[in-house]
């Protein structure tokens, strides 16, 4: 931890830091001064926030929630936001070798000077470098050990909906769109600075917990039984509600976000603008917690979207568009939405993407306004299970002769490689269904030859680990064991090589089974797993995402050294919960009916799919009657694109 520094609070730490840069690697990563960014003076605030993401700059900068909330927030006038980023190992040890604190990259402040530091959770394997990021602050590693003048830690993201294994870390965790809590949060917050800290930080967390939209994992107790499970999370304050529920935004016209994002002058992972074309999934695949916890369908309008894509351009000077949302080409409006696009950029520099495309949404029509000037950026698709049967228990609804009637428009528009996304893992999966895959793909570069006249047509298979995740049908389902996973990973490997027609235009990248199980131990874990969290920190882990840092053999040990009697690795991940347990994240309220989830994850073991609300009427999830929202289709009659901003949505305990 670094040492207590005599410098005012909100000074710069720039002159100290900045001479010794080039003593770690890219340096660059460090520097800030970014076009866009922000770094108000620090008495232009009543609240300051560092918004983090727990990973290094490269990987987080393009993050589009952090993007997003960066803005928000500094558009308020006394709210200012700054960035920061998990430091390299390097980096990390000549902070702790010179005693000085992990500071922002906007206005190189101690990030211990802020009164709110606010992490974006987006994979449980950043864990570790959330408590490297606080030790490295100066900010208690505990919740119960800060006081008033220290930060609230407060985490959101999707890992959010289960924070338990960081319970003891956080101060408050949000569910749900970040934009309307980040608001909320800082009013809260700054009435109790203006009023002078009444109650110390127990009194701006009770004002937090009392609305029952905010979840502070210190006003709740857990009681376990004799078999290690979960028998009751309650409140122990009073006013504390017994659920916590998400926040939901509607209208996202009236939020057209980002306008202005940070253009880094570092190497990033994506270096283009992205706009969100819609929030939210109603497909129902049953292994997507972002689909499912994310819901309703929330649309932008075609005017919108086409706004931001000419205002993000001109303020970031991108050559590209991302049409970003979790299955684009089910905008109700997409086909406008592109070909409109494709018109006014025809002829320039400027290319539109979208991410992983459902089988069964792109045509022909798609295909041709994508490649718009000629440049064509890469096709993935996501039939997920390499069979029918496989594809109808997570219910996926497409067919194989979907998927190459999708890919043959694709090659016959002129792309020469695609690349296919399955998972390994799902449940029922028998090895037949995984080296069906290689049968798949030995179909679709067949297809792909016959189109185009020509042999150099490929396709790249990417096969991820399924890891069962809170908030979905099967979050009750056993994890796959690592070694039937490296089995049936072994025998794709060995039906690609044996296939001497196609097999050498048939590229293969796989998960790992083990990291899967660390995954799938923090995805699914109780607060006992903290300790474990904690354990591997100290005992030098951190960046668990990067296969150079991995070191599962210490997660094993240490988890065997930490977790209580009765409990251990499996229990956690490959163990089938029943329907009667108390899971770590039922008091945590995302809308979804638990008793519609485990009727669809009976109906996935039957094999039996489920239609899309969307088009064939409601399916009694129940997120809509629960938060008062509806789906929000930009192309349906009578959407009103103009309409006031809505709160609706948000159940108050």
């Amino acid at each position: 931890m670094s040492q207590p520094s005599t410098r005012p609070r909100g000074a710069s730490y720039f002159d100290v830091i900045e001479p010794w840069l080039l003593d770690v690697a890219q340096p660059v990563q460090y520097v800030g001064g970014e076009p866009n960014s922000v770094a108000k003076a620090w008495d232009d605030a009543d609240v300051h926030w560092v918004l983090s993401y727990p990973d290094t700059y490269a990987i987080g900068q393009p993050n589009q929630g952090l993007a997003i909330l960066y803005e928000v927030l500094n558009e308020q006038p006394r709210i200012a936001a700054e960035r920061c980023f998990a430091p390299a190992s390097d980096m990390a040890a000549l902070l702790r070798a010179r005693g000085l604190p992990l500071t922002t990259l906007d206005g190189h402040r101690a990030v211990r000077d802020f009164d709110v530091l606010g992490f974006s959770l987006a994979s449980e394997l950043t864990y570790t470098n959330v408590l490297e990021m606080l030790d490295l602050a100066g900010v208690p590693l505990h919740a119960a050990d800060r006081g008033a003048d220290d930060p609230l830690v407060v985490a959101g993201g999707h890992c959010a909906t289960n924070p338990e294994p960081l319970a003891d870390f956080l101060d408050v965790v949000v569910l749900g769109d970040g934009e309307p809590a980040a608001l909320q949060l800082s009013g809260i917050v700054r009435d109790w600075l203006l009023a002078g800290r009444p109650d110390g930080r127990d009194g701006v967390l009770r004002a937090l917990a009392a609305t029952g939209l905010f979840y502070v994992p210190q006003f709740f107790d857990v009681a376990y039984g004799p078999d290690g499970a979960i028998t009751s999370v309650t409140p122990n304050r009073p006013g504390v509600p017994e659920r916590v529920a998400k926040h939901t935004l509607t209208n996202l016209d009236d939020w057209p976000y980002p306008k202005r994002p940070v253009v880094p002058i570092a190497e990033t992972v994506h270096e283009r603008y992205s706009v969100e074309i819609f929030r939210g999934c109603t497909r129902g695949c049953r292994f997507c917690q972002a689909g499912m916890i994310t819901r309703p369908v929330r649309e932008r309008s075609l005017e919108t979207i086409t706004a931001m894509a000419e205002r993000g351009l001109a303020a970031t000077g991108y050559d590209e568009i991302s049409l970003l949302s979790l299955s684009s080409a089910d905008h109700s409006q997409i086909a406008d939405i592109a070909a409109t696009m494709a018109r006014r950029y025809r002829g320039s520099a400027t290319s539109l993407s979208l991410p992983s495309t459902r089988v069964d949404a792109f045509n022909l029509e798609l295909a041709e306004s994508l490649s718009t000037n000629g440049r064509r950026t890469g096709l993935t698709f996501a039939p997920e299970g390499g069979t029918a049967r496989l594809r109808d228990v997570i219910n996926k609804n497409v067919s194989e002769d979907d998927l190459i009637a999708t890919v043959g428009a694709a090659f016959g528009a002129g792309w020469r490689s695609v690349k296919l996304y399955f998972m390994c893992g799902l449940p029922t999966e028998e090895d037949d269904d995984v080296v069906a895959i290689a049968r798949l793909a030995h179909r679709v570069i067949e297809t792909g030859r016959a189109i185009t006249g020509r042999r150099d047509v490929a396709v790249t298979i990417s096969l991820g680990v399924f890891v069962p995740k809170p908030g979905t049908p099967f979050q009750w389902v056993g994890q796959t064991d690592a070694d039937t996973v490296g089995r049936r990973i072994a025998a794709l490997k060995q039906a690609l090589r044996d296939d001497r027609q196609c097999g050498r235009a048939i590229g293969l990248r796989y998960g790992d089974g083990r990291a899967a199980g660390l995954e799938g131990l923090l995805a699914r874990g109780d607060r006992r797993v903290g300790a474990v969290v904690e354990a591997a920190w100290r005992a030098g882990q951190t960046f668990d995402g990067w296969r150079e840092h991995e070191n599962l053999d210490l997660w094993h040990r240490v988890a065997d050294e930490t977790l209580p009697p009765g409990v251990d690795w499996d229990w956690f991940t490959t163990r089938p919960r029943p329907k009667a347990e108390v899971l770590p994240w039922d008091h945590l309220d995302v809308g979804l009916n638990r008793n519609w989830l485990w009727h669809d994850y009976q109906q996935a073991l039957s094999a039996t799919p489920l239609p899309d609300c969307r088009f064939d009427g409601c399916t009694s999830c129940g997120v809509c009657p629960a938060f008062d929202v509806d789906l929000e289709l930009a192309g349906r009659p009578g959407y009103d694109s103009g309409r006031a901003p809505s709160r609706r949505g948000v159940r108050h305990g």
